[in-house]
């Protein structure tokens, strides 16, 4: 059995596989419509969610398969205090893969420890969307042609921004590729992504110093969910609207991702630009999804898992954000190629 919980949980080949078979789906919608009767998918979505949990469905339902769940935690019994474990453990009994959203980053890593069946992360907090990046890829791949060799700008909320966190995690392993980070200070990108960027990016604080060099242009909203202080947001969240003047400065084959909703950050005038692949992004995510089901339930098309050793520790995650600081989870650790230790959950530092 094989989870889906962080974008590198796939290797670079089998990535490669799910977005050949996306790519296979969208040609040959008719063959593939019955592969998936009598399984079940359960949603359990936390947190709001329009584009993630109906493409999930959607795809469920395409594949011909059956779809339940719920869409609002405060209709189950999470509404009286059950954990994401025991959760877990009771759906795993009535469905045969499981996709979550949840506000607590880690959940799903939880999740995964206790179910029986596969379980995806359709995103933790402003941890991680593996499912977003899968999308992201392929529609990187029908725009352009390739995922290597790219100038991929990154703009908005870095910080909190998990469809970003995700996404480096994934093209930094296609050879070529640069970053360009673009965000006000407060917002940069948190240290412990930063350090797995290799040494040829560049922090810039302005969309206009970036827009001439980018092969892609990923834009995200400043999200108000994830601001302890709203103040802070209210100061921040109009900081870089892409707009046609700024369009006119980008190359010709450029394109513009965004993971959605939009709130004000694209201007609506560049809907029109045939650069604009955002909308096109969203029927992406639909048939990766498709893909990445069918995968999951059909786990002989994977490798066997090479896990990442966890250990047993004391220490307490850093992470007031983290599931571990709400549920009663055994804390667990891993060691980084650095050598520091990082919470299982949430991979952010542990307090000694």
């Amino acid at each position: 059995m094989r989870h889906l919980i962080d974008s590198t949980d796939l290797t670079l080949e089998e990535t490669g596989k799910i977005i050949d078979l996306a790519l296979d789906i969208i040609n040959n919608r008719e063959a593939y419509s019955h592969v998936c009767e009598g399984k079940k998918l359960a949603t359990l979505f936390y947190e709001p969610s329009t584009r993630t949990r109906l493409s999930f469905t959607a795809a469920m339902m395409e594949l011909g398969g059956n779809v339940l769940g719920f869409s609002d935690a405060g209709t189950s019994s999470v509404s009286k205090g059950e954990t994401v474990a025991d959760t877990v453990r009771v759906v795993s009994a009535f469905a045969d893969i499981i996709a979550m959203r949840h506000y607590k980053e880690g959940a799903p890593k939880v999740a995964s420890l206790f179910s029986r069946v596969p379980v995806i992360n359709a995103g933790d907090g402003g941890h991680a969307h593996p499912t977003q990046t899968l999308t992201d890829l392929l529609s990187i791949r029908r725009e352009l042609g390739h995922l290597d060799n790219l100038t991929i700008g990154l703009c908005g909320d870095l910080k909190y921004g998990r469809t970003v966190h995700s996404l480096i995690k994934a093209m930094k392993r296609y050879p070529g590729n640069k970053f360009v980070l673009i965000s006000p200070a407060e917002l940069r990108l948190p240290d412990y992504i930063k350090n797995i960027l290799p040494s040829n990016y560049t922090e810039v604080e302005t969309l206009e110093e970036a827009m001439p060099q980018l092969d892609v242009l990923y834009m995200t909203r400043v999200q108000q969910e994830r601001f302890e202080d709203k103040a802070e947001y209210e100061r921040l969240k109009d900081s870089f609207i892409l707009d046609v003047e700024k369009m006119a400065l980008a190359p010709e084959k450029m394109i513009v991702l965004h993971p959605l909703p939009r709130v004000n950050e694209i201007s609506t005038d560049v809907d029109a630009d045939p650069r604009a692949a955002y909308f096109r992004q969203v029927e992406n995510g639909k048939f990766v999804r498709m893909a990445l089901i069918y995968t999951l339930l059909h786990h002989d098309r994977l490798t066997e898992e090479k896990e990442r050793p966890l250990h047993p520790t004391t220490c307490r995650c850093s992470n007031t954000k983290c599931i571990t600081a709400t549920e009663p989870v055994e804390r667990l650790t891993y060691v980084t190629d650095a050598g520091g230790e990082r919470c299982a959950y949430c991979d952010h530092l542990l307090e000694k």
